[in-house]
């Protein structure tokens, strides 16, 4: 469980690096992979490698160009003195950028970096980032090691902790993929100060899922704390942060490779994703998507009578206290189904949707009448 440690290491420059939480995804048969909280804590990457045992020379640093002017210098300087050759490596901001074809280029960068299997990766950014780079480190020269650094919102309570990683195909999202689990997780809230609002928001979405799903408490929570939350206030961000990121870790360390009870985590996804490919990745971002998605979902629950009216409300008012859309985009319908068949869920042809019977529980349902399906996309 996350603990407070409030440590301060010496002064780097014109800020003190803070630890505030430590957590781990503890596997049974290996070794357990931290996660490391704190503020104003990136030049710190360096030291930590070196107390895991990172041998690598040669470290490709993979950001975009955003993140790049906030927060690449304090990462290669902390690598530098560290003692590692740091070769950053920044490609354009975006969904669209999680492809085959970018994976390719990344290779090549590293082959002319000179990265080799004892080589290291630094994903320095959001869930667009963290896919993308992880997955190229998994298939570069049959798999390299990598460390997560994500500086979004949705990257620190989900996508940097697990080791799923993805490029998306024209056809379905995240279906190009492997799992590959980095060394460490380095999470520097400071970075949250300069996310843009709507990124802010797509954030709140996940932490939203977490608590519906897992931790009735962490509802009530956010929605006494709306405006704070949406402020950022600091006590807050470390809160929703911990707390999320303690669920995941503990849910990774249970099923790795989404077989059972990880999949759960997946509430709002199936029709999300259906929304982002259907939209091209760029209209859509994923925490508009998936939330949309989670309002559908408890609109589905509610037809197949597994949750009552006032959860289902509470659901939609707290997505719209955050700014978040309830109703899905006009679509064509028959699309629609088509892409959900698509999701990595299906099994033999059956649609399998992640249900909320009660605030801070889940269920996976297997196959879902079309008709119910067509019930919801119409609105219904």
């Amino acid at each position: 469980m996350p603990g407070q440690l409030h440590e301060h290491t010496p002064v780097r420059g014109d800020k003190c690096a803070i630890w505030t939480d430590r957590l781990a995804v503890r596997f049974k048969n290996r070794r357990p992979i931290g996660i490391h909280v704190g503020h104003h804590v990136l030049g710190e990457l360096g030291s930590l490698l070196r107390d895991a045992g990172a041998g690598a020379s040669r470290i490709g640093a993979v950001t975009n160009t955003v993140v790049a002017h906030h927060y690449l210098p304090p990462v290669i300087k902390g690598l530098e003195r560290a003692g590692y050759t740091a070769c950053p490596i920044i490609i354009p901001d975006g969904e669209a950028e999680k492809n085959l074809e970018r994976v390719g280029w990344l290779c090549g960068e590293w082959l002319g970096a000179g990265l080799d299997r004892s080589s290291m990766v630094v994903a320095l950014g959001g869930g667009v980032i963290g896919d993308l780079a992880g997955f190229a480190a998994a298939t570069y020269l049959r798999g390299i090691g990598f460390v997560q650094v994500p500086t979004t919102l949705l990257a620190m309570v989900d996508a940097a902790i697990g080791g799923k990683t993805a490029v998306n195909h024209p056809m379905a999202k995240n279906i190009i993929g492997a799992f590959h689990q980095p060394l460490l997780v380095l999470e520097d809230l400071a970075t949250l100060e300069t996310l843009p609002e709507r990124q802010w928001r797509d954030g709140l979405a996940e932490v939203v899922k977490t608590a519906i799903i897992l931790d009735a408490d962490l509802f009530l929570y956010l929605e006494q704390n709306a405006e704070d939350i949406l402020r950022r206030r600091p006590e807050s961000v470390r809160h929703i942060v911990v707390t999320c990121a303690g669920h995941k870790a503990r849910i990774v360390a249970e099923d790795e490779t989404e077989s059972g009870l990880r999949a759960l985590l997946n509430y709002g996804h199936t029709l999300g994703h259906c929304i982002e490919a259907l939209t091209g990745y760029e209209e859509w971002s994923h925490g508009e998507a998936v939330s949309a998605g989670m309002a559908a979902a408890a609109r589905l629950a509610r037809l197949l009578g597994l949750c009552g009216k006032e959860e289902a409300e509470r659901q939609r008012a707290l997505l719209e206290s955050f700014g978040l859309p309830t109703r899905l985009p006009r679509l064509d319908p028959e699309a629609l189904m088509r892409t959900l068949y698509h999701d990595k869920k299906t099994r033999d042809g059956k649609l399998r949707f992640v249900l909320s019977p009660a605030i801070g529980q889940a269920r996976m349902l297997e196959g879902v009448e079309e008709d119910l399906i067509r019930k919801v996309l119409a609105g219904q």
